[in-house]
Parts: structure tokens; C-alpha cells; sequence
């Protein structure tokens, strides 16, 4: 299940880079949108395939915790710059 998630966001995140018409034709819609849609996929390939969901409380909880600061900084780059 998790490798059909990865291939359909994956499908999902190409589309949206070709196809900017989401926005009324500006980009940042669709480029917040695959920012978010890139950090779940790491997080479905640290939980599912790096075996996270079974790991200690606490290092899942730094890994999660890391996925949410990756987003924010992603998205503050991008917004600032």
C-alpha cells in the first residue's frame, strides 16, 4: 500500500509541475501543493520502508517532528525568496 501512495503522489506531484493551472496560472499554488505532497512521501518512506511505525516513541516522535520543520522551512524558503 505504501509503494502505491509513493507511485500515485509521485503521478500526482509530475502532473501538478507540468500543469500550473491551478492559481488562476501562477505556480506558487501548485508548487506549495508538491512541497507538501514531497515531505508525506518522505514520511511514508521513513514509517514504511526505514520501519519508523514500529521504532521507540521518541524517535518516532524526532522523525515526525523533523518532517513538520522540512515542510515549514520548504515553504518559508519559498515564500521569503
Amino acid at each position: 500500500m505504501a509503494w502505491l501512495a509513493l507511485t500515485t503522489l509521485t503521478v500526482i506531484s509530475w502532473a501538478l509541475g507540468t500543469e500550473h493551472m491551478l492559481g488562476g496560472g501562477s505556480h506558487v499554488p501548485a508548487s506549495l501543493i508538491i512541497f507538501v505532497v514531497a515531505t508525506f512521501k518522505v514520511r511514508l518512506v521513513g514509517l514504511y520502508f526505514m520501519e519508523l511505525n514500529h521504532a521507540p516513541l521518541a524517535l518516532r516522535a524526532i522523525f515526525e517532528g523533523y518532517c513538520v520543520a522540512l515542510l515549514g522551512v520548504l515553504i518559508g524558503m519559498y515564500l521569503l525568496a
